[in-house]
């Protein structure tokens, strides 16, 4: 099973957009093993440079952030031409009912719930990719 997710996650790009450092450093670390080109962003607005600069095949979004929130940061994505078939996962701290809903609302893929293991995290990306 893990060989087969490994070749499939070699060289893609992937964005992880979260306020926290750690967050962002875990995450990092985990998908680079795994053959990954990671950018992050610690906000919306950062992350709707990088996702020009860098067009990721998935994005990770926080959804608590300060100026532009993870709901926002996935509305903007999935109402841009280029982006809109981009996978966004939505990442929470709260495993509640109104933020999975709200997520899908605005277009998110997935959701996932902080903190993450490895093997959500690859789980998630398999899903969306696979």
């Amino acid at each position: 099973m893990s060989g087969n997710v490994r070749a499939s996650l070699n060289g893609l790009k992937i964005l992880v957009v979260d306020d926290s450092k750690t967050i962002r450093r875990t995450a990092e670390t985990l998908l680079t093993k795994e053959g990954c080109q990671v950018f992050t962003a610690i906000d919306g607005f950062d992350a709707l440079s990088k996702i020009a600069d860098h067009q990721p095949d998935l994005i990770f979004v926080d959804i608590m952030m300060p100026r532009l929130d993870g709901y926002e940061t996935c509305s903007l994505i999935k109402h841009n031409k280029v982006f809109k078939k981009t996978p966004v996962i939505m990442l929470s701290s709260k495993d509640g009912l109104f933020d999975r809903a709200r997520g899908r609302i605005v277009g998110s893929e997935q959701y996932l719930t902080k903190p993450f293991t490895k093997d959500e995290l690859l789980g998630a990306i398999s899903n969306q990719i696979g």
